[in-house]
């Protein structure tokens, strides 16, 4: 690609910038698949609560998933880019942005932290191509945030084959992902470990979650597994324990606050045009006191936002980051998006609340990026116990 790179508007302190070339070139790629060909749909997949399955070839081709990993990274590239790349996704559509967070960051993260060599080589080449899809099943029914200490689904072992029997929930692409990792109590020594379960294995079920109010195009399952056998080539073998398993939720929890930040752009942009275009008393909105605060506000909202990615990212990248890094990340990010969300739909009046005009999407998607990769309350938890040295949750 020969175009010279452009930052978006929403970046007012030019951080894409810090970008290398390569980088911003393959920023500008992203940009470019997301604006051709996933903005034009985004609105009714959105609507009829449906994925576009024949656009995974395309965002592969970008070569956005798996970037982590050299056995399916295309060019070299940091954590910095890696979280623009989120950016770059959401601020178009948040539902597709978590596809690529699950099957690339969860997904792939699992088997790139936890997966001996065999396994990463087995998967990750197929997986950045598109060619496989991940899910990542480790919330439950009845364990959330405290999947530490509360998961319930059971793995007991029998010679060479794991048998895996429990309930999960909230899982992404799992009503179609070809593998789906999962995490299971080991009933021997107590321990969380982690198992690649192909999508036909029997006593294997997941079911679409109905009736979602956010993220309507991400295909979330309840899954059930009954009696479900996993040879022991399967199970992760660098994973013994929780404290393993926290070992790919660092990096997701930043990309989720990148996301966050990406859907606070989109939500700001569709104000911005809107605020132009649209007339009262006699001229366009934007020309207002209080319509000019809310677009100054939000626009500070998503520089102090982008700033926090960036600075954690870096530190991802030169190995300082800590759990409560990713946390504070997460949990700020995502209350600044909060806020700008409601902000722009406010800036749009009754309209704000119907698709056609750009906001409404991302107003309600915003709920469930706020929640999930840990609720607000135990990421400021997280940040709380590296401050007073006590844990406040059991």
């Amino acid at each position: 690609m020969t175009t010279a790179p452009t930052g978006l508007d929403a970046d007012f302190y030019h951080f894409q910038d810090l970008l290398t070339p390569v980088e911003q070139e393959a920023a500008l790629r992203i940009r470019d698949f997301m604006e051709r060909e996933v903005r034009p749909i985004a609105d009714d997949y959105w609507e009829r609560a449906e994925f576009p399955h024949h656009l995974i070839p395309g965002i592969a081709a970008t070569g956005v998933i798996g970037t982590m990993w050299p056995e399916s990274r295309t060019f070299e590239n940091s954590a910095l880019f890696r979280g623009w790349a989120a950016v770059e996704i959401a601020r178009v559509d948040a539902s597709f942005a978590t596809f690529v967070g699950v099957t690339s960051g969860l997904a792939m993260g699992a088997i790139g932290v936890g997966g001996s060599d065999a396994q990463r080589a087995q998967w990750l080449p197929a997986m950045g191509r598109g060619e496989v899809i991940g899910a990542f099943g480790l919330t439950e029914p009845l364990a959330g945030s405290d999947t530490a200490r509360g998961l319930r689904t059971t793995a007991t072992r029998r010679g060479d084959t794991w048998i895996l029997d429990g309930a999960k929930r909230w899982i992404g692409n799992a009503t179609f992902a070809d593998i789906t990792l999962i995490w299971a109590k080991d009933i021997d020594d107590g321990q969380v470990k982690g198992f690649i379960v192909r999508k036909d294995a029997p006593g294997f079920t997941p079911a679409k979650i109905e009736r979602k109010q956010s993220l309507r195009g991400v295909q979330n399952a309840d899954i059930t597994l009954e009696g479900v056998e996993v040879p022991e080539t399967d199970r992760l073998q660098r994973i013994d324990s929780f404290k393993d398993l926290a070992g790919v939720l660092g990096p997701t929890r930043i990309g989720v606050a990148w996301e966050a930040m990406g859907i606070a752009v989109g939500a700001y942009e569709a104000a911005v045009r809107y605020a132009k275009e649209r007339e009262q008393f006699g001229r366009p909105i934007a020309s207002y006191q209080l319509v000019q605060q809310k677009l100054a506000e939000s626009l500070a909202d998503v520089t102090a936002g982008l700033a926090v990615c960036v600075r954690v990212s870096q530190m991802d990248d030169a190995g300082t980051r800590r759990d409560e890094h990713a946390a504070m990340a997460k949990a700020f990010c995502t209350a600044r998006m909060r806020d700008t969300v409601a902000r722009c739909r406010e800036v749009l009046g009754g309209n704000g609340i119907q698709l056609d005009h750009g906001v409404a999407r991302f107003f309600a998607d915003a709920e469930a990026v706020y929640s999930y990769e840990g609720t607000y309350d135990m990421n400021t938890l997280i940040v709380g116990r590296a401050i007073t040295g006590h844990q406040a949750f059991v």
